[in-house]
C-alpha cells in the first residue's frame, strides 16, 4: 500500500510540474513582450521595468511560499527559499541565459542596483549572524526597498523622442497582458512547487534543504522563462535587471515582510553552509556588473556548473545531517 501511495503520489507531482513549466513558459514570453511596450509608452527604461515590475512580479512565488512557511512554523524554508533563490538566480538562471546568447549591459546603468543589491545582501548577512530578523528589521528593510523603487523611477525616465520612436509598437492592452503574465508566472510557479514539495516530503528530505533547492528552484522559475524568453529576443537589459531587481526584492520584501508576520529565526547552518555560498555568489555577480559589462558563454557554463555541484552538496552533504520535515 505505501508503494503504491508513493507512486501516485509521483505521477501527481510530475503532473503538477509539467502543467506549471508550460505555464511558466507562457507567462514568461508574455511579461518579456509587455513589459518593454510598457516601458516604451510609459517613458520609463527596460532595465526599470525589469528591475521593478517584473522583479516583483517573478518573486510573488517566494513571497507568498516564505510567509506562509514561516507562520506555518517552517522557518527553515522561509529563509533557505530566499538564500536558494538568490543563488540560483545567478549561477542557474544568468548561467543559462548566457549560454544562449552572450548577456550584455551597459555597466553605468546597472551601477546603482547593483550597489542596491550589496547592500541588501550584507543586511541579510547581519541577520543570519544575529540568528533572527525581528519584526522592526524587517520594516526597515521594506523602507529601504521603496526608497530604491522612487529613485529608481526618477533616474529611469527616457526621452520624449525615444517614447514616440516605438509608440506604434505592442498590442492595444501591454499593461493587461503583463499583468496576465506575471499572475501566469505565480500559479503556474505554486503548481509546480506545490508537486516539488510533495516529491520532497514523501523522501524525507530535511526542510532547510527543500527551501534552499526543490523550492528555491520552483520560485526561480519564473526568473529562469522570463530571462530566457529575454535571452531568445536579445534583451538583456530585461535579463540583468529582473535578476538584480529579484535579487533585491527577496531580500527586502519577501525576508523583510516574512519577519514582519512572524520574526524570522535562522538556523546554524545557514550562517555556516550558506551564507557564504550566498555572498560569494552575490560578489562574483557584482564583479561581472561593475567591471565587465558583459556575461559570457564560458562564464555561464562554469556557473551552470557551479549549480549543479551546489545542488549535489545540499543533498550529499548537508541534508544526511539535518532533521527532516514532518
Amino acid at each position: 500500500m505505501h508503494s503504491l501511495e508513493t507512486y501516485q503520489l509521483g505521477v501527481i507531482a510530475l503532473g503538477a510540474i509539467a502543467f506549471g513549466i508550460w505555464l511558466l513558459v507562457k507567462g514568461g514570453d508574455w511579461t518579456v513582450d509587455n513589459a518593454v511596450v510598457v516601458a516604451e509608452r510609459s517613458g520609463l527604461s527596460r532595465l526599470f521595468i525589469a528591475a521593478t515590475i517584473i522583479a516583483f512580479g517573478t518573486s510573488a512565488p517566494e513571497l507568498f511560499t516564505s510567509i506562509n512557511a514561516n507562520i506555518s512554523g517552517f522557518p527553515g524554508i522561509s529563509v533557505g527559499n530566499v538564500l536558494g533563490s538568490n543563488i540560483a538566480n545567478v549561477i542557474m538562471v544568468v548561467a543559462v541565459s548566457a549560454m544562449i546568447a552572450p548577456v550584455v549591459f551597459n555597466r553605468k546603468e546597472v551601477r546603482v542596483d547593483t550597489l542596491v543589491m550589496l547592500a541588501a545582501t550584507a543586511a541579510m548577512v547581519g541577520a543570519i549572524l544575529a540568528d533572527l530578523l525581528p519584526r522592526w528589521g524587517g520594516i526597515a528593510m521594506v523602507i529601504a526597498l521603496v526608497g530604491y523603487i522612487f529613485y529608481q523611477h526618477d533616474a529611469s525616465k527616457l526621452d520624449l523622442s525615444e517614447v514616440e520612436e516605438h509608440e506604434a509598437g505592442g498590442g492595444s492592452t501591454p499593461g493587461l497582458m503583463l499583468l496576465a503574465g506575471i499572475v501566469t508566472l505565480v500559479i503556474g510557479s505554486e503548481i509546480l512547487v506545490q508537486g516539488a514539495v510533495a516529491g520532497g516530503v514523501a523522501l524525507n528530505v530535511p526542510e532547510s534543504v527543500i527551501g534552499m533547492t526543490l523550492i528555491a528552484f520552483g520560485t526561480s522559475l519564473p526568473e529562469l522563462t522570463t530571462c530566457l524568453a529575454a535571452a531568445r529576443k536579445g534583451q538583456s537589459e530585461v535579463i540583468i535587471g529582473g535578476i538584480v531587481g529579484s535579487n533585491i526584492f527577496n531580500i527586502f520584501s519577501v525576508m523583510a515582510i516574512s519577519a514582519i508576520a512572524k520574526p524570522l529565526v535562522f538556523e546554524p547552518r545557514f550562517a555556516a553552509f550558506d551564507m557564504p555560498i550566498v555572498v560569494g555568489v552575490t560578489l562574483v555577480f557584482a564583479v561581472f556588473l561593475l567591471f565587465f559589462g558583459r556575461i559570457g558563454r564560458i562564464a555561464g557554463g562554469a556557473m551552470a556548473v557551479g549549480y549543479l555541484a551546489f545542488l549535489v552538496a545540499q543533498y550529499t552533504v548537508f541534508g544526511s545531517a539535518l532533521p527532516a520535515i514532518h
